[in-house]
């Protein structure tokens, strides 16, 4: 199948991206944010950056805390609506993370819900963790949020039908040996035909992320399974969300 290469650019802003995944998500990302807060405990004076923010969720809950937040997207429809939540502690930019941004500026940089992978090539996905890891400050932390492969792999529900809001998503995944891919068919009463829409996340180890961050002078200090924080196993841990240091 051929699926385009900026296929994220389009589906992440899109309505129907929000729709299907975040709409009824809200109090756990809630509890997430709370837990890694918790977890993390960053000095009231603590600049973040949310990295792939999308309309702000996960930078606006971080910015309740008091603490000063940048959201960044590649979407000038996600980044539009997020805007209309700035205060004087948070903003928002569009912007693609291949592209060098603010240099040793941030304690804290977060990369959630599988916000990385879509890339086409590794020099292009080596060029994001670069402009991640320029942008921390020394002793910088990193979260980055990414799927577990051999969870995923073993537990993949291959046809799927949503009902969200009154509009009907029918799902159809399927992988190979680099990639898992999703197409994603909208049917919504109020178009005129149904909307297609593809994803295609690379498949990434722990190992790959250990390479790809060393490279980059970001070591991991942590890894977790879930949004609870519970402790990273590759057989039965659906995410795997590492925390890493700059060194």
């Amino acid at each position: 199948m051929d699926i385009p290469v900026n296929w994220f650019i389009d589906w992440f802003g899109s309505p129907y991206y929000h729709q299907l995944y975040f709409n009824s998500n809200d109090s756990e990302a809630g509890i997430f944010i709370t837990r890694l807060v918790d977890y993390l405990h960053p000095p009231e004076d603590s600049f973040l950056m949310d990295a792939g923010c999308g309309k702000g969720r996960h930078a606006i809950l971080l910015a309740s805390y008091g603490f000063d937040v940048t959201g960044v997207d590649p979407s000038f429809e996600n980044v539009d609506e997020a805007k209309k939540y700035e205060t004087d502690k948070l903003h928002f930019f569009q912007h693609d993370m291949r592209l060098p941004f603010w240099m040793n500026y941030f304690n804290y940089t977060f990369n959630l819900f599988t916000n990385f992978g879509f890339y086409k090539t590794k020099r292009e996905h080596a060029n994001a963790i670069r402009t991640i890891a320029n942008s921390l400050k020394p002793d910088g932390i990193l979260v980055s949020d990414y799927l577990n492969v051999q969870y995923t792999e073993n537990r993949l529900v291959h046809t799927e039908d949503k009902k969200v809001d009154g509009v009907n998503f029918h799902l159809t995944r399927w992988y190979d040996e680099t990639h898992f891919y999703k197409k994603i068919t909208v049917n919504d009463e109020r178009l005129k035909e149904p909307l297609v829409f593809h994803e295609k996340i690379a498949k990434f180890t722990l190992g790959d992320f250990n390479d790809m961050f060393t490279s980059h002078k970001l070591q991991i200090q942590e890894v977790f399974g879930d949004y609870q924080l519970q402790g990273y196993n590759i057989n039965t841990s659906p995410r795997m969300i590492m925390v890493a240091r700059k060194i």
